[in-house]
């Protein structure tokens, strides 16, 4: 087994189950909730998702041969949302972000783990990159989660396992694995 190309696998599986949770607290949430915040000092989850897409397209276009901080982002902007940004739009960020990500990860190649890359001028291997990305994400994906089910409150549909609900999921994944082993 090629460990690098098993990393590259394993970070492309993640990043798509992160985008996968925190699409799953989106579509929960009304156009108000989106963009509502609980306190003064807090995000709400458009800012996150807009800070989410702007951190993407700056830090994986030209991935291995720029900047991972592009001279025309700002970052500070990414925290404002006007008053006219819709869902469409918000989401249509989301999606090319996610996009940038993606493609970059898909050209790839298990050698280049070992690369160089600069962001904000500091050297990172590629393998370092993508692990300050998928922290970084886990990070807004995790406050995203925590925001919508705060906002839906009772009306929250878990994306997990629900609560009072963990021995009978260990049962059927217990059963489901048992009966793959008997039938290859």
């Amino acid at each position: 087994m090629d460990i690098g190309a098993a990393y590259l696998d394993e970070a492309m599986r993640s990043l798509r189950g992160h985008k996968r949770l925190a699409e799953g607290a989106l579509n929960q949430l009304s156009d108000t909730e989106l963009f509502q915040t609980i306190d003064p000092e807090s995000n709400s989850v458009a800012i996150i998702v807009k800070h989410m897409a702007g951190n993407m397209r700056s830090r994986w276009t030209d991935f291995l041969i720029t900047d991972g901080e592009k001279p025309d982002r700002n970052r500070d902007q990414e925290f404002t949302i006007s008053e006219h940004t819709s869902r469409e739009a918000l989401m249509s960020m989301w999606e090319r972000g996610w996009q940038y990500v993606f493609h970059a990860l898909q050209s790839l190649q298990p050698d280049d783990l070992s690369r160089i890359v600069t962001i904000r001028g500091q050297e990172h291997t590629v393998l370092q990159a993508i692990n300050r990305a998928l922290a970084h994400y886990a990070y807004h994906v995790g406050q995203i989660v925590f925001l919508a089910k705060h906002l839906k409150s009772s009306a929250w549909k878990t994306l997990s396992v629900p609560r009072g609900k963990s021995e009978e999921f260990n049962a059927q994944l217990q059963a489901k694995s048992s009966k793959e082993f008997r039938h290859p």
